[in-house]
């Protein structure tokens, strides 16, 4: 794998704390404030509805720059909101702050997804796309816990400036080892759109939607889960966190080496496993050790799907793949939000702190019964029609004759 993809993963990694830490961090963020911690939890609303806008809006920006600049010009403005959370002066700021920060999340993936693919030999581009995207799973093995532990001992302004940090160390390695690559000649935004016309690339998205909104339908919840229904202390989230983020590393990287393989059966038995585990959670969810398993399990099925469908978009956009790419980024940010909400509508009506985990599984069905639809579909495009075939006997006569 090149060097290129290593500078891409630091860039992911610093992209993926800055996303997750504010979850560990709300209750400082709103003392220092003096909001309550439901306002607080706008800059998490705020980041997910930043990288739904910002993935189709920048990549259209970036249409007319070369992929290297355009990728070193993400993370300069990745680096602008996180210094700018950091030394908010209000909570108005600090929002600013988080949705600048954001509008980089979906353009730097699905641009950085092209470029990874573009840097290996076709039969390994889904394992390079995974490469890159390890650099998210490890930030919520390594980055997350400790800048959680940061900001709690040290103060949550330091922790977005070690973000902002991670985020210069990123550029440079962008900057010194990602080759310049040729802007794709001949692509314009109507080019880059016709792609939505492509129900293969639709179905990929809303796989995406589906799928990763079951994972977050029960992960959002997993802090009252853990402590009100299995009996975990609070202290131990943090753990259950990091379990569930050495899920995600593994089913990253074992999805990345099957989906160049046999991505459609990779896509089958992650999505089936998923809404399996996810139904059996509201079971495990009582006891420890069980619990604490199956908060991997979820992490590792959940991110299996994740480089068999950004190389499935990928695949199915050819020859426009770009925006197509980013906005399946926000399209994983759209199935955290809604699945969120989902979660959240089931607690307040009384069934209690694990019925999310029966949301996820049905997100997660209903995904793999697109898996299907798409493989049919697929099927029956490549199959050739009557015609065809007595068109082809015809040729083959008159050639004969």
């Amino acid at each position: 794998m090149p060097l290129a993809l290593l500078a891409l993963a630091i860039g992911a990694f610093g992209i993926g704390t800055t996303e997750f830490v504010i979850m560990g961090l709300l209750p400082e963020v709103a003392g220092d404030f003096g909001v309550s911690i439901p306002t607080a939890g706008l800059l998490v609303t705020g980041y997910a509805l930043g990288v739904v806008i910002g993935a189709p809006l920048m990549t259209v920006l970036g249409t007319k720059i070369p992929r290297k600049r355009m990728l070193m010009l993400l993370m300069g403005l990745f680096i602008a909101g996180n210094l700018l959370s950091a030394v908010a002066p209000s909570f108005a700021v600090m929002l600013i702050g988080r949705v600048v920060a954001s509008l980089a999340h979906g353009a730097f993936f699905g641009i950085g997804s092209v470029v990874a693919a573009e840097l290996v030999a076709p039969s390994k581009r889904a394992g390079a796309i995974a490469m890159m995207f390890t650099g998210l799973t490890v930030a919520n093995v390594v980055g997350v816990p400790l800048g959680t532990l940061v900001g709690q001992h040290v103060g949550w302004r330091v922790t977005f400036g070690i973000v902002a940090v991670l985020g210069l160390v990123g550029l440079a390695g962008i900057a010194r080892l990602v080759p310049e690559l040729p802007k794709p000649q001949g692509v314009h935004l109507r080019h880059e759109l016709a792609a939505f016309k492509n129900t293969q690339v639709l179905l990929a998205m809303a796989m995406t939607v589906l799928g990763f909104g079951g994972v977050f339908a029960a992960i959002t919840y997993i802090a009252p889960m853990m402590t009100h229904v299995t009996g975990f202390a609070d202290g131990s989230v943090t753990w259950l966190l990091v379990l569930f983020g050495l899920g995600m590393v593994g089913g990253n990287l074992v999805g990345g080496r099957f989906a160049d393989r046999a991505l459609m059966p990779m896509l089958y038995v992650s999505l089936g496993a998923l809404a399996l585990v996810l139904a059996l959670f509201t079971v495990t969810a009582h006891n420890k050790i069980a619990a604490a398993a199956t908060v991997a399990l979820i992490g590792a099925l959940g991110f299996a799907t994740v480089p068999p469908l950004q190389k499935r978009v990928l695949d199915q956009a050819h020859g426009a793949p770009t925006l197509a790419s980013a906005v399946n980024i926000g399209a994983f940010n759209l199935g955290n939000a809604l699945s969120a909400w989902l979660g959240g509508i089931v607690i307040a009506a009384g069934f209690g702190y694990t019925s999310p985990n029966w949301v996820g599984a049905v997100l997660a069905a209903a995904a793999l019964m697109l898996a299907f639809l798409s493989a049919a579909l697929e099927r029956r495009d490549s199959t050739p029609s009557a015609a065809t075939v007595a068109d082809v006997r015809e040729q083959r006569a008159s050639v004969h004759h």
